[in-house]
């Protein structure tokens, strides 16, 4: 398995994953985190061009993505609750895999963990299994955040 960074000729796979990701997320009981645009090909396009989009591949084929931004994330700034640390931090989005592969956010930690050591990452209250797995991957809840469209979303924060 290889993480690597996302590139334009990637898109059609990265799109397929994420329409897997939102129906499974649909089908357990997660049906408003993600509307029928989101992730859009824009933010994609500029996710890439950014250097902020990653895939994960085995044998050539792509079968999880996420995005990876080290520096303040505007939708962080206000919390109700409080950040552990206000230190340089980065910030895990857009996390998406096709089911076919296990440990995907445990992978994805680890190797954002090698490139900053203070991460956030926020969910929606509904998906109660990426609230599982986050914790279990030593994250603490924080408070709740706004998303760009208003709604809340539940905040976590790990700092080593």
């Amino acid at each position: 398995m290889i993480i690597r960074e996302a590139r334009t000729e990637d898109l059609e796979r990265i799109l397929e994953i994420y329409e897997i990701a939102k129906a499974f997320m649909r089908q357990t009981g997660n049906p408003h985190q993600w509307n029928s645009s989101y992730p859009d090909l824009n933010i994609l396009e500029e996710d890439i061009n950014k250097h902020h989009l990653f895939v994960m591949e085995d044998d050539s084929i792509i079968h999880s993505v996420f995005a990876f931004i080290i520096g303040e994330d505007p939708t962080y700034k206000e919390i109700e609750g409080a950040w552990l640390d206000h230190s340089t931090y980065g910030t895990i989005h857009r996390i998406a895999s096709d089911g076919t592969r296990h440990q995907v956010f445990n992978k994805t930690v680890n190797f954002c963990s090698k490139r900053c050591l203070h991460l956030r990452v926020d969910t929606h209250e509904d998906n109660k299994i990426m609230q599982k797995v986050i914790l279990k991957n030593g994250f603490k809840e924080t408070g709740i955040i706004y998303v760009e469209d208003g709604t809340p979303r539940i905040a976590f924060e790990k700092v080593k």
